[in-house]
């Protein structure tokens, strides 16, 4: 048995980027000097990731659902983050190395929340459809 439903993580990591990247894009873009602003855009991008992170622990089908809420936030975060960062070197901008490792921690936590939240929607016997059509 294979230790990672591939499946249930292309599916949270769908979920990541569809809502996690365009706030953290408006939020670049916007680049407001309210921090108000920029914390809303900010939580909604970690919500984002919560919310893959606990679509994929709560499909997968490994009973493992902390660790695919992680790893799901994780890929997505570097996925999207590379293709930022090297956005940034190419236009010859400095990178916040520090920022970047920083909200990593933070995108871990929310995936094990993602995690938590998924696994216990599997404890209370809430299943996802599987699309089976009558």
């Amino acid at each position: 048995m294979m230790r990672w439903d591939v499946t249930a993580i292309r599916a949270g990591i769908g979920v990541c980027l569809i809502l996690a990247v365009p706030l953290t894009l408006v939020a670049a873009f916007v680049d407001s000097d309210d921090s108000g602003l920029n914390a809303l855009f900010f939580f909604g991008a970690m919500f984002g990731f919560v919310l893959g992170a606990g679509c994929a622990a709560w499909i997968q089908q490994r009973g493992t659902p902390l660790s695919h809420g992680l790893v799901t936030a994780m890929i997505a975060y570097v996925g999207a983050q590379a293709v930022f960062v090297a956005i940034r070197l190419v236009g010859g901008e400095n990178v916040n190395w520090f920022g970047v490792f920083f909200t990593l921690s933070l995108v871990m936590l929310s995936g094990l929340v993602g995690g938590l939240l998924g696994s216990l929607l599997q404890a209370r016997g809430v299943t996802p459809s599987r699309g089976q059509s009558a």
